[in-house]
């Protein structure tokens, strides 16, 4: 029986109850969680994020069953159940400043149910910082939060500085609880696609470890060459089969197609998950990432440039450019190009500090050139 691929599963529990084929991250979660306490991590959508979050969910609330197999098996001897907030950003349709007051609110109202509420926690920020605060209090166990996608209001008011204003001052704002209840908090990890306005919005929390160009964490999403034939013999056979091709020409066209992301210099190249589950699930190779995964904002900042394609293939940039924040005057979308996926590092200078950028696959390339 052929496996079962999690296309668009992101819940662990899920994936885990339900037989869905999952490429261990394990022991890269017990490592990230017994060195440090406060992340962020950029990578491009459709990258494994949610799925990565929603593991750190059940880790922390205990769920061991889920991990039976997994390396954190071995690794993990406490298995503490501790209080986990869980806020998901990636839903929303965000055009007012009132549409990302409500998705807080909401979820906040949903942790006041466990946690209680007093009548003296008003505004969005007190009543984050009171939850946290109790949370501890009433468990004995400091919490574990997780905060998938944060920049998704900020991306969607692209062009609109007087939303993204009001984006950034709520956020910020709702970010500082995070600061001024350190001593009840074990861990915490925000995700996002970009750097976006992670000045202001981070402002207050200067103690964030990034992660995006992390050698050590560089396989945190995303699926690696040893993991691809750890885990797809199977699939890479049918592929072969259905396509009447040899196993190498296909293992070749894998590599040609959806390898190459590089988050960090002289790194093992990491292979877009999304394209490689679906070309396996379909036994036919596809621009299956491209295809679902191209905002509209960063077409239109691109046509407006009149990015040139071949300039954008031999790139030569700093670490700074790389990771650079963007804001609601920034008018050149290269940080953007980069953030999302479509470009990626191929070289560095370690003499000049210069990053050599190009497109990281065929994919990417193909698509690019229809699209634009």
């Amino acid at each position: 029986m052929s496996k079962k691929y999690p296309i668009g599963i992101q819940n662990f529990e899920k994936l885990r109850k339900d037989g869905y084929l999952y490429i261990d991250k394990t022991a890269l979660i017990y490592q990230l969680v017994n060195s440090g306490s406060y992340y962020f991590l950029s990578r491009p959508r459709r990258f494994g994020k949610s799925l990565m979050i929603s593991t750190f969910e059940a880790y922390f609330e205990g769920k061991r069953e889920l991990f039976e197999g997994l390396a954190i098996e071995k690794l993990e001897e406490d298995w503490v159940k501790r209080p986990v907030l869980h806020l998901d950003l990636n839903t929303q349709k965000y055009d007012s400043p009132e549409s990302l007051e409500h998705i807080l609110g909401a979820t906040l109202t949903e942790w006041e149910k466990i946690y209680g509420a007093e009548p003296s926690e008003i505004g969005l920020s007190l009543r984050f910082a009171g939850i946290i605060h109790r949370a501890y209090e009433k468990t004995g166990h400091r919490v574990a939060i997780l905060v998938d996608e944060y920049d998704k209001p900020m991306l969607q008011a692209i062009g609109n500085e007087v939303l993204q204003r009001s984006f950034r001052s709520t956020l910020q704002a709702f970010c500082g609880a995070l600061k001024s209840m350190d001593g009840c908090i074990k861990f915490a990890i925000l995700t996002g696609v970009t750097k976006f306005g992670k000045i202001s919005v981070f402002s207050a929390l200067n103690n964030l470890k990034d992660l995006s160009m992390s050698e050590k964490f560089n396989a945190l999403c995303g699926i690696t060459e040893k993991e691809l034939h750890d885990n797809f013999e199977e699939g890479i056979n049918e592929l072969a089969e259905m396509q009447r091709m040899t196993y190498d020409e296909v293992c070749a066209k894998l590599k040609e197609s959806y390898d190459g992301y590089h988050f960090v210099e002289n790194s093992v190249g990491i292979y877009n998950p999304f394209s490689l589950l679906n070309t396996f699930a379909k036994r036919k190779f596809g621009n299956y990432w491209f295809e679902t995964s191209m905002p509209i904002h960063l077409m239109e900042l691109m046509k407006v440039h009149n990015y040139d394609l071949q300039r954008l293939a031999h790139i030569e940039t700093d670490e700074n450019a790389l990771n650079n924040t963007l804001d609601s005057s920034s008018t050149d979308p290269f940080s953007l190009i980069y953030q999302y996926g479509y470009l990626t590092i191929k070289g560095y200078d370690r003499e000049f500090g210069l990053y050599r950028l190009g497109f990281p696959n065929r994919e990417v390339e193909e698509g690019l050139t229809d699209y634009v």
